[in-house]
């Protein structure tokens, strides 16, 4: 094939309805900032093309518990971070934190995956919400929304992009009848993740590798996956390019990419306080080295070869329950019986008995030393993502 051709077809963006096309892009503005941070779901298309068929890391001077966590960079995560978001702003900060990205996402989820566990589910992400809709409920619509909106069928070889421990995989896998492979760089939640999988009896279908998202074709090879998907995750990644160019790369020409991300919103005014207040809150509080525009990820995909397809606002629907009720602590609004309790674990007294719970067991050695410094870190985060939530600027 011509290469000019060749190079006109993996750049040429084309827009269709999504019950038209194969590919779409999504973008669910959460409001994480007062109107100025967004959630994306983005599904995006590879295009079809004619072709023939590394971060510093730091040294650990402990090594890692049986289970895969290592309490020295659970210990040390609160370290890359400011609490004064004035001073977190600098860029030596920011430069620390995404030249020792996967220390800095390690250290947080060899510390908060438990607490998530505990206090959200198996599925490490947010959704919309049907009036008298249950919480998990929501969460696994939310997961069938994407697989339906990607088209994922019997037979495709799927890879899940930094897959927590397997919620997702082993809900779209059932969804869909598709193989998920789940990837992810924490030994703790990998672990974790195939203990699930085994228990739901889903091995055969669903498996999970340790592996670093930014060197995918390392470890799959070019054209090895039918479709891939990535839920709240990517946003880790030191550079959007560093993650997206390798999924595409290990995507099949005419390959389907679907992203749930957390980016801002092309509105976010770096120059404001309060907003870089609420994303300092959002960082410290979810393992993030840098919060990245709506705009940044976008000429991200386009960038590396993808088509954008469509995009929509799904926050901007008329849902009667708002995305961050679970985190508001107020147990009026639970949409179910089951939800109580849910909803009460983020209430004052909820978060007081879980973060004296989580400070004895530190104590008694039972969980990693910083663990308890990591869960102070996510009570921060859930205000900010409810106070940037209900101002919707």
């Amino acid at each position: 094939m011509d290469s000019r051709l060749q190079k006109d077809l993996r750049r040429r963006a084309t827009w269709k309805s999504p019950l038209k096309s194969n590919a779409i892009w999504v973008t669910i503005s959460y409001d994480y900032l007062p109107r100025v941070a967004s959630w994306e779901y983005r599904i995006i298309d590879k295009p079809f093309a004619h072709t023939l068929p590394q971060p510093a890391s730091i040294e650990m001077a402990h090594e890692a518990a049986t289970d895969g966590r290592v309490e020295f960079r659970v210990a040390n995560y609160a370290g890359y971070f400011e609490k004064d978001h004035a001073k977190d702003s600098t860029m030596s900060r920011q430069d620390d934190r995404l030249e020792n990205y996967t220390e800095v996402v390690n250290g947080y989820y060899d510390g908060a995956t438990q607490l998530y566990e505990y206090g959200w589910a198996q599925s490490f992400h947010f959704s919309r919400f049907y009036k008298g809709e249950g919480f998990r409920q929501s969460l696994a619509r939310h997961e069938h929304y994407l697989a339906a909106q990607m088209k994922l069928k019997p037979g495709m070889k799927v890879l899940d992009v930094g897959c927590g421990v397997g919620g997702p995989a082993r809900e779209i896998a059932r969804f869909s009848g598709a193989h998920i492979t789940g990837l992810n760089n924490n030994d703790f939640q990998v672990g974790r993740a195939r203990k699930y999988t085994a228990d739901a009896r889903l091995s055969d279908t669903v498996n999970f590798i340790k592996g670093d998202f930014i060197k995918l074709s390392d470890q799959f090879g070019e054209n090895s996956f039918d479709a891939a998907y990535a839920i709240e995750a990517t946003v880790h990644a030191p550079t959007f390019e560093s993650v997206y160019s390798q999924i595409f790369s290990v995507l099949k020409p005419g390959g389907v990419f679907g992203v749930y991300e957390w980016v801002m919103t092309d509105k976010y005014d770096a120059s404001d306080p309060d907003h870089r207040r609420i994303a300092h809150g959002i960082q410290i509080g979810d393992g993030i080295a840098e919060m990245r525009t709506r705009t940044d990820a976008r000429k991200a995909l386009v960038t590396v070869g993808f088509q954008i397809e469509h995009d929509e606002d799904l926050a901007d629907r008329p849902d009667p329950v708002p995305w961050y009720y679970p985190l508001e602590g107020d147990l009026g609004k639970a949409q179910t019986i089951g939800d109580y309790g849910t909803v009460l674990r983020t209430t004052k007294f909820g978060m007081w008995a879980t973060s004296t719970a989580v400070w004895f067991l530190e104590k008694l050695g039972m969980v990693p030393r910083g663990t308890w410094s990591v869960g102070e870190m996510m009570k921060m985060s859930a205000s900010a993502l409810v106070e940037g939530g209900r101002k919707k600027y």
